[in-house]
């Protein structure tokens, strides 16, 4: 397995969640954008689980900690706290914190497995 599957789907989730944090900073929402990246993100997480672990023949990646790997645990934080930001809204403040979480993780994670792709 390559790395562009997960390249692609990551790339597009981080993409679509730019582009919904502009939305949200005028005040809209839309929800079937916002499902379309719930499913990117954690389809790219999937992915990169998949592809860490390594393909059916035997070929793994051989670095016992990497940036493959941070990111992979970033990505889940953010999906979490997505998840959870999603969920808070009797809180407003809280939300919005949550939410800054989720983005500032997500692009960290996004940033590492940019510096993974590229060692590899």
């Amino acid at each position: 397995m390559t790395v562009a599957p997960v390249l692609v789907i990551l790339s597009a989730a981080t993409a679509l969640g730019l582009y919904l944090g502009l939305l949200y900073l005028r005040g809209e929402r839309k929800q079937g954008l916002v499902a379309l990246h719930l499913l990117l993100g954690f389809g790219g997480l999937e992915t990169l689980v998949m592809l860490l672990h390594g393909t059916p023949d035997g070929a793994a990646t051989t670095d016992s900690v990497s940036f493959g790997k941070i990111a992979a645990g970033l990505f889940a934080v953010s999906a979490f706290s997505g998840f959870i930001a999603a969920l808070a809204r009797r809180s407003p403040v809280g939300a919005n914190v949550l939410l800054g979480t989720h983005v500032t993780v997500g692009l960290a994670g996004f940033a590492l497995l940019l510096a993974w792709v590229s060692g590899t």
